[in-house]
């Protein structure tokens, strides 16, 4: 079973940028499509991106496009989230986990999730 674990999270000025990493043990991530999703304190989990097998799909939130990138080295088992032009309403604790459902912009359909990295962004 995939176990993943993020990082890079951390407090941040308004504007500024963060890269999230999602390091992966267990199994080989190659044959997942895999995502960046958040959670705001008192809100609902919310998609934030997915990337696809090869990397050659990418979907991202409209809150988000144009600001985040989201990558995966599957030689290094890894995936990662580069967020700039941060904004407040970025705050989050942001978790990485494998889409098994047919949704990707639905939290319920992605599994094997990290403990989460929390990122803060002050004005």
């Amino acid at each position: 079973q995939v176990q993943l674990v993020e990082s890079g999270g951390g407090l941040v000025q308004a504007g500024e940028s963060l890269r999230l990493s999602c390091a992966a043990s267990g199994g080989s991530i190659s044959s997942y499509v895999m995502g960046w999703l958040r959670q705001a304190p008192g809100k609902d989990r919310e998609f934030v991106a997915t990337i696809s097998r090869n990397a050659l799909g990418r979907y991202y939130a409209e809150s988000v496009k144009g600001r985040f990138t989201i990558s995966r080295d599957n030689a290094k088992n890894t995936v990662y989230l580069q967020m700039n032009s941060l904004k407040p309403e970025d705050t989050a604790i942001y978790y990485c986990a494998v889409l098994t459902g047919g949704s990707y912009y639905t939290s319920s359909d992605y599994a094997y999730w990290g403990q989460g990295t929390q990122v803060t962004v002050s004005s």
